[in-house]
């Protein structure tokens, strides 16, 4: 089972005190957050992909890469890489050459963002989402598993005795997780390629990504890559920990009331009562998290949102201590034993470059 945690990279005024980091103090802050998951044992961290104010990752791969040179051990990935509107060539690429300077420790997440203007910045039609996401991805696979690619399709001019280089490090692209919140299309495709299906699942219902997560387990099997509980799911979460639960409800409220996506909305209370967020001390964040397991079976990868919605960064630096010394350790023991021994850990470069031998 990985633990991790993903980032926005919003710039939010903290609502507590009217300060508003710059552009450069949060990208600088995101680094720091992403060494200190390393250092508190915690196995993957993931950056998403965003081209408007107020949001600062539109880089991921430069932003990971100068991770990399700082860290030994945690996989850098994306919780949303934009098939629709990056051309398939440069993701072959640029995430090609983050394996290589990473020795392996590199997976992406590929999804159709949310914001609708992005589109048309890129030059593509937000009407052709969906198609654009299939057969881009096509593309992109042939890219990393074939020397010299001759291809043709809608989206983009054909390709004729093409090699995107460098080619993927041992011969192994990296691990794809297909990300959606809505689309039974791309939890489709995710169980054609068997492919990782990740539900970040931090806004609706729990009953709305049941349905989606048993379309891919089930689509999964049908197409013969295994049982439908060996399906590789992944799933997002939000928390905001401290030691004595009311402090956690006093010190997040102002920030969940102003927060730039849900702030203004329904009440934290409504709000942790119907998503996976959970405001409280450790052991609520154990045993909330523990209930995915009981809402989508058996899973691989965990991931928690933490650092939004204006969140100082010495506040972000403890939550994540808390995280990696008594949340995790906990729920890593809890599901390992839980996990038959049928269903698969989360695929890493090392473990795909054995299946090649």
């Amino acid at each position: 089972m990985q633990f991790g945690i993903f980032t926005v990279g919003d710039v939010t005024t903290d609502p507590t005190n009217g300060t508003t980091p710059t552009e450069h103090e949060r990208i600088k802050a995101m680094v720091r957050i992403a060494l200190k998951a390393e250092e508190v044992g915690l196995d993957v961290f993931a950056t998403g992909e965003h081209h408007n104010p107020p949001f600062v990752p539109s880089s991921p791969t430069t932003m990971l890469g100068y991770i990399a040179a700082q860290t030994s051990k945690i996989i850098l990935s994306t919780s949303t890489t934009l098939i629709t509107t990056n051309d398939p060539v440069k993701i072959a690429e640029d995430f090609a050459m983050l394996q290589h300077l990473a020795d392996g420790r590199v997976d992406l997440m590929m999804g159709r963002g949310n914001t609708g203007p992005v589109y048309p910045w890129f030059g593509q039609d937000i009407r052709q989402g969906i198609p654009l996401a299939i057969e881009n991805y096509a593309l992109l696979r042939k890219l990393w598993r074939e020397d010299v690619v001759d291809w043709s399709g809608k989206f983009r001019t054909p390709l004729q005795g093409f090699t995107s280089t460098p080619r993927p490090l041992d011969g192994v692209p990296p691990f794809v997780w297909h990300g959606s919140i809505r689309s039974p299309e791309i939890a489709e495709q995710a169980a054609y390629y068997g492919d990782g299906f990740f539900a970040n699942h931090i806004f609706w219902p729990t009953s709305h990504f049941q349905q989606l997560i048993g379309f891919y387990r089930q689509r999964y099997e049908h197409y013969g890559h295994g049982s439908a509980d060996q399906a590789i799911v992944g799933l997002g979460g939000q928390a905001f920990i401290r030691p004595r639960s009311q402090d956690a409800w006093n010190e997040f409220r102002p920030y969940f009331d102003n927060a730039p996506v849900y702030g203004h909305g329904p009440s934290l209370e409504e709000f942790t009562d119907q998503t996976p967020l959970t405001v409280g001390s450790p052991q609520e964040v154990i045993d909330k998290t523990l209930t995915f397991r009981e809402h989508f079976g058996d899973y691989q990868r965990q991931l928690f949102l933490m650092d939004h919605a204006g969140l100082p960064l010495k506040t972000v630096l403890e939550q994540l201590d808390l995280l990696g010394e008594q949340v995790i350790p906990v729920l890593r023991k809890e599901l390992d034993a839980l996990r038959p021994a049928h269903v698969p850990e989360a695929p890493t470069h090392e473990s795909l470059k054995g299946a090649l031998v």
